[in-house]
C-alpha cells in the first residue's frame, strides 16, 4: 500500500465520518437556537409594551404591530425551528430580524465589520443571524418535521410542480 492509496481512504474516512454527522449536528443547532429563539421572543410577550417603546425608539415603523411580530415569530417559530418545521422559511425569517436588529439596535457593530469585526461578533444578534444562516443554507438535516413530511408525502415535489404551473 502506498502513502498516496493511504491517504486517500484516511481522507475519505473522515470525509464520510464528518458527513455522518451533519444531522446531529443540524439538529443540536435547532435545538438549541430554536429554544433560545423560542426564550427571547417570551420575554418580548411577557413585556410587549417595553418592547413597543423600544421599536419605537429606534424609528422601527408600525412599532407594536413589528413588536408584536417579532415576539411571535421569535416564540413561536423558535419551537416550530426546534422541531424542524418549516425550518427554511424560519430561518430566512430569523435572518431578517437579526439584520433589522443589526440595522436599528447594533448599528456601529454593524458598521465596524471591516474595521473592528470583533464588534459585529460580539453584538447579541450575530450567534442568532449565524445559526439562521447555517439552517436556511444546509436545511433542517435529517433529524426533522420538514424532512419526514418531504419522504411521507413526497412535499417538496409536489410544491415545485405547484410553482412551476403557477409561474408557467
Amino acid at each position: 500500500m502506498t502513502n498516496d492509496s493511504f491517504a486517500v481512504r484516511a481522507y475519505t474516512l473522515l470525509i464520510d465520518a464528518a458527513s455522518s454527522l451533519q444531522s446531529v449536528f443540524l439538529l443540536a443547532v435547532r435545538l438549541y437556537w430554536g429554544w433560545q429563539f423560542m426564550q427571547t421572543g417570551w420575554g418580548k410577550l411577557h413585556r410587549i409594551s417595553q418592547v413597543i417603546e423600544f421599536f419605537a425608539s429606534l424609528h422601527i415603523p408600525a412599532p407594536a404591530a413589528n413588536a408584536w411580530f417579532v415576539a411571535l415569530l421569535e416564540c413561536v417559530g423558535g419551537i416550530l425551528l426546534a422541531l424542524g418545521v418549516g425550518s427554511r422559511l424560519l430561518s430566512l425569517l430569523f435572518v431578517g430580524d437579526m439584520l433589522v436588529a443589526y440595522l436599528t439596535a447594533d448599528r456601529a457593530a454593524l458598521m465596524s465589520l471591516f474595521s473592528d469585526p470583533g464588534k459585529i461578533i460580539a453584538a447579541d444578534p450575530f450567534s442568532f443571524l449565524f445559526a439562521s444562516l447555517v439552517i436556511l443554507i444546509f436545511g433542517p438535516g435529517k433529524i426533522a418535521v420538514d424532512t419526514w413530511l418531504a419522504s411521507r408525502f413526497n412535499y417538496a415535489n409536489r410544491l415545485r410542480s405547484e410553482l412551476n404551473r403557477t409561474l408557467a
